[in-house]
């Protein structure tokens, strides 16, 4: 007999970017060969894609591109999934997305109904939705698409099946109250049997239809334990009907399956309506965005036109009261702002022009006149809904034994339900018995609370962690967060406004003061440092800038002004150049011992002190009961700056800060954060400009300024949307609340299975009360998360000082 040809092994196309000519395409071809699984590879240049043949993974494809060199385009995408019910369903759809060929990594979300996929660009929807297809499930329109109007119909659609679905129980509840006192209130059977048809065929329909999809792929969920269980009831039932009569009706079980249908439906529409709760912070950023604007012609006049037609670069009004609906400069008029909606801040923000106003924020008072800078999704609106959602959607590392568990749940319950059938028998119960037992094992053993445990936590968490100001980026973050005991903070910007003053500038003998503050202003012209804007503050005017500027990183800045080369900088570049300050020195030491920073104004030719400037920087409000409050959730306190040590420790004094490190380089503060770990603290790193990001990232958490930089807030795991320290010791507490509520969450979800197996397998449990626990189970699951949406951040102590 001959041998059936071997199928050809499957082929995968990538896009390639980067690609110049011929030899590119030769060198990505050697590159793709190399990869362990592929059994064959070419490159069309014209086209810029990649075919390969084989059985490699697409993300190690794309890394042997990428390591030579060139491009692979990848996208993310989030898709609403219809159909999960259980955890089984999350880890059946993981696994069927990620056999598309394309998909690098994906992540489900059951509390959201939701996957995030990573996908090589080109991968299309139709592919996605033909493995959902095979695997029993269906894509469905995101929250973010819909404004939640599909989720407000499904839920409807819910409430009116449970509603008949409980008119159709009534009989049966009204019987089982009966059991107790020795009353048969039962209907006839045939009643029983009229009543039962359409409540496990119609209702429970799509635990068949669910059921069926996860055993064609040789798995089980939920559905199914509710499918055996209920119809191993029913069919009993009806075979005794037809045996005995309907006036033995005692001797009947319909209401096992009826009322476990029942319990089934009312739990999920309970944790659907809860669900949307944990959502409800999306839904909120997203409903700021108002549907229309006012824009300006070109002649000046009003035109009423739907924002999402506004384009960078045109002028709208806004009226007292209403909602700004793209990211402006203000050109004319000024107003108070209501930020509370995105920053958390419950003061009104003055705004005047040239100030910058956020979409979804409320003008309060006053007409204002902007010019758009941001539009769509890249507002500051939708960046920070788009956070929201994408910590919504991360895994906890916690959640990858929830996965290895719910992969083997199911099984394991069918064994153990055939095993209490056996047993049962064995010690001479009835056939009757032995099922129902069986039965309330499969209903009462179900992987739902145990797929929402950790989802529906994060979920709630990061919704009321936004509504406070606070972004919390993934679940690695909160988990990240525990046990901090150190939080290192960024003196200026961080904890003082970062808008410091010239206090005072001492000349050396025979300098003319003004001249002397001229000099200074020239080699700060064009800088943006708050120093030098300090000093071209109190300048008044602006000079020509000094030629031949240089920055000396850490230190200060040098340039040629009036053909003279001086230097402006810091008592490090003051001990660098060899100048003696002469009796400056005392006067330095006078203005350093009351908190202010000191800058020296130098002729390193001669070398020479021309001058001493000093700078103060006032505390942030809140800056000292952030503090006291840290302090009293028993966590220390550190400042980084680059002071020198007494107008830093003077800082820290007035702070409450004990532990001070100054005369830091930007370079050295990771090193810092890194000497504390090594000394045993778990330490969060708060700061807001460019020279933070490495410690931010060197940090067990970052925490980011939002009015800082990008550069910050990318490199931390927390983003705080207001320059407020009195959110740091919030985004603890909530993060802490949160990972508490993830571990309660698990407790019980794995307790009520420990539990409710054995007792349903003694006999102790009748599949109707099974049934009602499982429904409890998920929902008290997602209720416990609920509870932290009434999260507020905590009051600073009593005894805090205020700054």
């Amino acid at each position: 007999m001959p041998e059936a040809p071997l199928a050809p092994p499957p082929t995968l196309s990538l896009p390639v970017e980067g690609m110049t000519c011929a030899s590119c395409a030769g060198r990505v071809e050697r590159a793709l060969a190399k990869v362990p699984g592929v059994a064959a590879a070419s490159v069309n240049l014209a086209s810029e894609t990649a075919t390969v043949a084989g059985t490699a993974a697409p993300a190690a494809l794309a890394a042997a591109i990428r390591a030579a060199g060139y491009q692979v385009p990848e996208q993310e995408r989030t898709l609403g999934i219809e159909g999960m019910t259980c955890a089984s369903c999350a880890g059946r759809v993981e696994r069927a997305l990620a056999k598309v060929p394309g998909v690098l990594s994906v992540s489900v979300n059951l509390a959201a109904d939701q996957a995030t996929i990573r996908a090589l660009a080109g991968v299309e929807e139709a592919a996605l939705a033909a493995a959902l297809s095979r695997a029993g499930y269906a894509l469905a329109s995101t929250p973010a698409q819909d404004d939640g109007a599909a989720d407000a119909a499904k839920l409807a659609r819910q409430r009116r099946d449970l509603v008949l679905a409980g008119l159709l129980a009534a009989p049966f509840l009204i019987g089982m109250l009966g059991m107790p006192f020795g009353r048969d209130w039962m209907p006839d059977g045939w009643v029983q049997l009229a009543l039962a048809i359409p409540v496990q065929f119609w209702f429970g329909a799509r635990f068949f239809r669910a059921g069926w999809a996860a055993l064609r792929n040789r798995t089980g969920n939920m559905d199914l334990l509710v499918s055996i269980g209920t119809l191993s009831a029913f069919l009993m039932s009806l075979w005794l009907l037809v045996q005995h009569g309907g006036g033995h009706t005692h001797a009947l079980y319909f209401e096992a399956a009826v009322v476990v249908i029942f319990f089934v439906m009312l739990g999920k529409y309970l944790e659907a309506r809860a669900k949307r709760g944990t959502g409800a912070a999306i839904r909120a950023l997203l409903d700021l965005r108002p549907r229309t604007a006012r824009r300006l012609d070109a002649q000046g006049q009003e035109q009423e036109v739907p924002a999402a037609a506004l384009a960078l670069g045109d002028r709208v009004v806004v009226r007292p009261g209403e909602r700004i609906p793209v990211d402006a400069v203000i050109e004319q008029g000024e107003a108070g702002i209501d930020e509370s909606a995105l920053t958390g801040e419950s003061r009104p923000v003055e705004k005047r022009p040239g100030d910058k106003a956020a979409t979804g924020t409320v003008v309060l008072d006053g007409r204002l006149v902007l010019r758009a800078t941001a539009i769509g999704a890249d507002t500051t609106l939708a960046r920070v809904a788009a956070l929201v959602a994408a910590a919504q959607a991360s895994r906890a590392p916690v959640q990858k034994l929830v996965d290895r568990v719910s992969a083997i749940f199911v099984p394991v319950v069918i064994g153990l339900a055939a095993v209490t059938l056996l047993a049962w028998l064995l010690m001479g119960a009835g056939f009757e018995a032995a099922l129902l037992n069986a039965v309330a094992v499969l209903v009462i053993a179900c992987p739902c609370a145990l797929g929402l445990a950790t989802p529906a936590a994060i979920m709630a968490g990061t919704g009321a962690a936004a509504r406070a100001g606070i972004l919390i980026r993934d679940a690695e973050a909160i988990e990240r967060a525990q046990g901090i005991s150190l939080v290192a903070f960024d003196k200026t910007g961080t904890l003082t406004e970062g808008k410091p003053r010239l206090a005072s500038l001492h000349p050396a003998e025979g300098i003319d003061p003004a001249e002397a503050l001229a000099q200074a202003a020239a080699l700060q012209a064009g800088s943006e440092h708050p120093l030098a804007r300090a000093v071209l503050a109190a300048a008044g005017a602006t000079p020509d800038p000094a030629t031949g500027f240089r920055a000396l990183p850490g230190r200060g800045v040098e340039g040629t002004v009036a053909g003279r080369r001086l230097a402006l900088g810091s008592p490090r570049l003051l001990s660098e150049s060899g100048a003696d300050p002469g009796p400056l020195a005392t006067t330095a030491r006078v203005e350093a011992a009351q908190g202010r920073s000191i800058a020296w104004l130098l002729d390193p030719a001669a070398p020479r002190a021309l001058a001493l400037l000093s700078f103060e920087d006032a505390p942030k409000r809140g800056a000292a009961s952030a503090v006291s409050t840290l302090r009293a959730m028993g966590v220390e306190v550190a400042m980084l700056s680059g002071d020198n040590q007494a107008a830093a420790s003077e800082a820290a004094a007035r702070l409450g800060i004990a532990r001070v490190a100054a005369e830091v380089l930007p370079q050295d503060k990771a090193a810092h954060v890194a000497a504390w770990r090594r000394e045993g603290s778990r330490v969060a790193m708060v700061g807001d400009g460019v020279n933070d990001a490495p410690a931010l990232a060197a940090a067990d958490l970052g925490i980011a300024m939002g009015t800082g930089t990008d550069v910050a807030i990318a490199a931390a795991g927390v983003t705080l949307m207001r320059g407020d320290p009195g959110l740091v010791p919030a985004a603890l507490d909530i993060t802490r609340r949160t990972y508490r509520k993830l571990k309660e969450n698990l407790s019980w979800a794995f307790g009520y299975n420990l539990l409710g197996i054995p007792l349903a397998a003694a006999g102790l449990l009748s599949p109707p009360v099974a049934g009602a626990a499982m429904a409890l189970s998920s929902v008290s699951v997602v209720a416990n998360a609920l509870l932290l949406s009434r999260w507020k951040p905590p009051a600073p102590p009593p005894s805090g000082r205020a700054a």
